[in-house]
């Protein structure tokens, strides 16, 4: 009787009463979210939800439970009896859907870049430490910030939009080719690779390894990537990461090394010469897993998509190259027995946009000639301050700025605060230090004489030594028309050597890019680049010689501009330009220099009578 007065007592209540319609759930949909805390019979509801009832008895009899879902493979399918390909790829993808079941703890990043970017939660833990955070206060273009107002963004929020990218990238090649059989952890590592990759940089990024660490210690052969490795073994270490990492479904060692492998290369330096396949954190068929944060093969990685359209947007110039565009095209194919990232055939002419842009951004930001001066007073600040400044370490050891590399707990107090420490401080023994930085301040910056390049057959990387001859040939290069009114000394010139390449040297990086067809979508061919344009440029690479000058009276630059006129001539080198000074009555002192087309033989050579009156009356 109960059941039937329930209706009429439903229908009796108030037409504008507000109640909440019940939800019928089925007994399979009652399945715990967090799927870790499943038990065997969990993981066989959910198998029979995916329509997958047949494998319920073989998951039983192995007692797999829910935290055993992230660990499953293909291989571990084929030991428990799944021979079936098709079989082992249906339960591959249902266990997938496992891993992107978002949750309160994934959280949401506003970047002005990529738009609202979803994190994992372990990824939320690695940017939660002080390692991490530490970044926020390294500019991602160091001293450039000082020219270009806008470029004030740091090497966080680059970190988290390359982790963004490598999340994307790894999900569109899983979605377009499932036979790859990426797993859970593939892509997680992949992400975390991204997102600590640019933990060992220090204070104003290259700067430091580039310019303070050479000087600081000389023969040291030192980059960020190794710091990035130590600095991430710290990381784990000192916020005792490990049981989390295992709790979402890492296994430690493999795992661990396969992160490191990505940001630095192989560990085992040995190995590369000794075996075909030098990594240990994954296997061969899983290469081109490798290529995602930092391509080693051909330089297109989701680094560069990252601070290409970062730096551009912060710099306001225009990017030429567009990532998304990459990621619908992007497939795995077979080269030479390993499996390498391609893109369709028609998108070469965009690769070689990218190159061309990261030219550009070189030569007109990263290498700009006040940008390029300032990281160098700011380089001979550090020099100055280096044995004045302490930083404690692990145990309590104190260390100087250039030994601060040695130790990680050191390391990661060394940020871009170094300028204000410097500049504010009130020691004696910072005096010099403290004098250099107020000068960029109060832009008191060297001046720039010039730049220059040499023959192509001169090497590509100039030698310490090299640079220190050519600032004492600067000093002694006096022009026989100049009175000696200035003595200049070599320590008032400062030699630059600029490489301009597409990041592989001389070489072609698209030599090395692989593409596919449309109707021959697995097969990886290669397009030179006389099948492409006429127009694309036949040298990859060149060297700027910029020189500066310390002094900065009038009497000082213009006497220096002689000086590195002369030098260039004795050097056989091109015509000076692009230079703060001008020294109008030395150029043009060589017949070569006045051929409005100087690369031409007859401008190289010689020049014609008429060249030659104008030059003459020129010097007159």
């Amino acid at each position: 009787m109960e059941s039937r007065k329930r209706p009429s007592q439903a229908s009796s209540e108030p037409e504008d009463s507000f109640t909440t319609p019940q939800k019928r759930v089925s007994a399979e949909q009652l399945l715990d979210a967090d799927y870790s805390r499943w038990g065997v019979e969990g993981t066989c509801r959910y198998l029979r939800t995916e329509g997958l009832e047949k494998w319920e008895n073989t998951f039983r009899e192995e007692k797999v439970t829910g935290v055993g879902l992230r660990y499953l493979t293909d291989p571990d399918l084929q030991r428990i009896g799944v021979t079936c390909l098709g079989d082992r790829l249906q339960i591959l993808h249902s266990l997938r859907k496992l891993w992107q079941t978002r949750s309160d703890s994934y959280k949401v990043f506003n970047d002005p870049i990529h738009g609202h970017v979803e994190l994992h939660p372990l990824l939320i833990k690695i940017i939660d430490t002080p390692q991490f955070q530490r970044l926020r206060n390294i500019k991602q273009l160091g001293g450039t910030y000082f020219v270009f107002p806008g470029a004030s963004h740091n090497r966080f929020e680059h970190s988290i939009g390359v982790c963004h990218l490598a999340g994307r990238l790894v999900q569109a090649l899983n979605e377009r080719q499932p036979e790859l059989l990426i797993s859970c952890r593939d892509i997680l590592c992949v992400q975390i690779a991204g997102l600590c990759h640019d933990l060992g940089h220090g204070p104003f990024s290259h700067m430091f390894d580039g310019m303070f660490i050479p000087k600081a210690r000389p023969g040291l052969d030192w980059k960020h990537e190794m710091a990035s490795v130590a600095m991430f073994d710290h990381l784990v270490e000192a916020n005792e990461l490990k049981p989390v990492m295992e709790q979402h479904g890492l296994v430690l060692q493999e795992d661990l090394d396969f992160i490191k492998e990505q940001i630095a290369g192989p560990l085992d330096t040995n190995a590369t010469q000794s075996q075909k396949w030098p990594y240990k954190g994954r296997p061969e068929d899983k290469s081109f897993l490798y290529e995602i944060v930092a391509n080693k093969r051909n330089g297109i990685d989701v680094d560069k998509w990252d601070y290409f359209a970062r730096d551009c947007y912060h710099l306001g110039i225009q990017n030429n190259f567009d990532h998304r565009r990459f990621l619908k095209f992007a497939r795995v194919c077979e080269v030479d027995g390993q499996k390498n990232i391609c893109t369709r055939d028609k998108e070469v002419g965009n690769l070689y946009d990218l190159f061309h842009t990261r030219n550009c951004l070189h030569r007109r930001a990263y290498q700009h000639k006040v940008g390029t001066i300032i990281e160098i007073m700011i380089t001979e600040a550090l020099l100055k301050a280096d044995r004045h400044i302490k930083i404690r370490g692990s145990g309590g050891r104190m260390f100087s700025l250039s030994e601060a590399i040695d130790d990680p707990e050191a390391y990661t107090k060394l940020t871009d605060h170094l300028f204000e420490q410097i500049l504010y401080s009130s020691s004696p023994e910072l005096e010099e230090a403290r004098e250099i930085l107020h000068n960029i301040t109060t832009r008191r910056l060297y001046k720039c004489l010039g730049q220059t390049t040499q023959e192509a057959n001169m090497p590509t990387n100039l030698s310490q030594e090299t640079i220190k001859k050519w600032e004492a040939e600067l000093a002694a290069s006096v022009p026989q028309s100049s009175s000696q009114e200035v003595d200049l000394q070599p320590e008032d010139f400062i030699v630059t050597a600029i490489v301009m390449d597409y990041g592989m040297k001389e070489k072609n990086p698209i030599n090395n890019v692989r593409f596919y067809c449309k109707d021959d979508k697995n097969k990886a061919i290669q397009i030179r680049k006389n099948q492409v344009s006429k127009l694309l440029p036949e040298c990859f690479a060149e060297q700027l010689i910029r020189v500066y000058c310390k002094k900065t009276d009038e009497r000082s630059l213009e006497a220096a501009k002689k000086h590195f006129v002369q030098w260039c001539m004795d050097k056989n080198f091109s015509k000076p330009q692009d230079g703060d000074i001008i020294a109008p009555e030395l150029t043009p002192l060589k017949a070569s220099w006045a051929s409005s087309n100087e690369g031409d033989a007859r401008g190289a050579n010689g020049l014609n009578g008429s060249a030659r009156a104008k030059t003459q009356l020129h010097f007159q």
